[in-house]
């Protein structure tokens, strides 16, 4: 099983810069994929970015540009830097571990517990 813990979420000015953090911590012996997604208040949870364990990326058109997700295997940490950050990017920001290797199966779909993340003058 895995927990994810996330930290880094504030409040910040429009065009303001944040950076993220997950650890996953628990038994398993790899994480393929690591990835953020955010929800906004009265809309769906949506994709921000995903990093493979070999470092493949992939963001939305949305945050591509501004965003920048980077990951560091030996220590189980993802990292999400936000950069020029607009109003619209407010609302909580979830870390998620997909496809968790562990004794020759997989395991999918674990999420943090959020963290808020604001953006207003």
């Amino acid at each position: 099983q895995v927990q994810l813990v996330e930290s880094g979420g504030g409040l910040v000015q429009p065009g303001g810069s944040l950076r993220l953090s997950c650890a996953a911590s628990g038994i398993f012996f790899r994480i393929d994929v690591m990835g953020w997604y955010r929800q906004a208040p009265g809309k769906q949870r949506e994709l921000v970015a995903t990093i493979t364990h070999g470092g493949t990326t992939n963001y939305p058109d949305s945050v591509k540009g501004r965003f920048t997700i980077s990951r560091d295997n030996a220590k189980n940490t993802v990292y999400l830097q936000m950069n020029s950050l607009k109003a619209e990017d407010t609302a909580v920001y979830y870390c998620n571990a997909d496809r968790v290797l562990y004794l020759g199966s997989y395991s999918y779909e674990y999420w943090g517990q959020g963290t808020q993340v604001t953006v207003s003058s």
